[in-house]
């Protein structure tokens, strides 16, 4: 039996988008994984954005270290992924049935946004009798791999009653950069908890992501509605496959015209700037460190949800519609750490590391309350996952 683990932390240095915690957080997993849980360090892959000797966690490298994870699984190993940095989450856009209503998204250093329905894609490749455990410290992580069960947490619409999210593709097209802002807030106070210095939510806002966007391409028009497709004019073949989903969907409707508006107005201004001919090659362009398969394009425009997944575990910082707390005693940015992982630390020197995750959830809600955070950590899996041991 193999025990093997991506470690991913992203302070995004330099920028608007700044965290102080999320690299100690990877070095403190990484030390807990070797000392405690029995990882060899040549087993352990680690991501960061403030060392440039180390792989840098952009959206193509994450996917790559992901796959090779997955591909190298055998039956019986046991694999973990430890993500630290910023979440953001985008409306579903095609009427698909979504299990919280929005694609939530991990953000990665070159704000190469890799969606829940990519997670998804991953986990769906694992062979049988193996299990994929997934911290994600991060903002709007509920339900960060797609059709996972929801065991605790308030984020998916069994659990919470959310509204059926009714986006069809033009509805999502024109939402309001208002109403988007407006579900992006989160529900952390930063100035609750009178015992930290500095207290920073881990969600990247819609607007700040944009503003980053066009500060990477040089384009001032880049809004809500063109996210996915300045996503793909970007990353092209290296973007999320979800975005290359969309695009072929788009391409498709440029082709052939959508019924509705008339030729090549309206939703298909989204691909004016782009030639077909580029579009194309993208779309189709195989890329043998990761699969990317766009689909088959009716499928991806009437989609529904798929069956629950089921060797992968999520344990994640907060609900949907919550943030997650980067914070440091005193201010000192060398001690920074996110308050899900720091609990998470705590509860395994408390076990000694032998905790469910059933247990580890549990605790890690009363300990954050006591400590004055409103997000509520979250677990998904399979019924008899529950109650196993987390990690191994």
């Amino acid at each position: 039996m193999a025990k093997k683990a991506v470690l991913i932390g992203c302070n995004y240095p330099g920028t608007k988008a700044e965290l102080n915690g999320c690299i100690n957080d990877v070095w403190r997993m990484h030390t807990c994984l070797i000392h405690k849980y029995g990882f060899l360090e040549n087993d352990i892959t680690v991501l960061i954005d403030t060392d440039h000797s180390y792989t840098q966690p952009t959206g193509k490298n994450i996917r790559s270290a992901m796959s090779r994870l997955v591909r190298s699984a055998r039956p019986g190993d046991v694999l973990f992924v430890h993500y630290s940095g910023h979440g953001t989450r985008l409306p579903a856009e095609t009427g698909e049935d979504d299990d919280t209503g929005y694609d939530e998204c991990i953000v990665p250093t070159d704000m190469n946004l890799i969606t829940d329905e990519d997670f998804r894609e991953f986990v769906e490749k694992l062979p049988k009798g193996c299990r994929i455990t997934m911290v994600s410290d991060s903002c709007h992580s509920g339900g960060l791999i797609e059709a996972a069960k929801e065991q605790i947490g308030e984020s998916t619409k069994e659990g919470s009653q959310l509204s059926s999210s009714g986006f069809i593709f033009q509805n999502f097209l024109h939402r309001t950069v208002d109403d988007t802002i407006k579900n992006d807030i989160g529900e952390y106070d930063e100035t609750h908890n009178q015992e930290y210095s500095y207290v920073k939510n881990r969600s990247l806002p819609l607007p700040t992501l944009i503003d980053m966007l066009k500060v990477k391409t040089g384009q001032d028009d880049i809004d809500i509605g063109k996210l996915r497709s300045t996503l793909f004019y970007i990353f092209r073949e290296d973007a999320s496959p979800k975005v290359k989903q969309f695009m072929k969907f788009i391409l498709n409707k440029f082709q052939y015209g959508d019924g509705e508006s008339g030729g090549h107005s309206g939703i298909l201004g989204l691909v004016s700037n782009l030639a077909q001919g580029l579009l194309k090659h993208n779309l189709n362009e195989s890329d043998e460190e990761y699969e990317n398969p766009v689909g088959n394009v009716e499928e991806y425009a009437t989609s529904t949800k798929r069956n629950f997944v089921d060797g992968g575990v999520l344990l994640s910082g907060c609900q949907t519609d919550q943030t997650s707390a980067d914070a440091s005693p005193d201010g000192n940015s060398k001690e920074a750490y996110g308050a899900f992982s720091n609990a998470i630390q705590a509860i395994i020197a408390e076990t000694d590391g032998v905790v469910t995750h059933r247990e580890l959830i549990l605790k890690a809600r009363k300990k954050l309350k006591r400590q004055g955070y409103t997000q509520k950590p979250g677990l998904y899996c399979s019924d008899h996952n529950v109650d196993s041991p987390f990690i191994c």
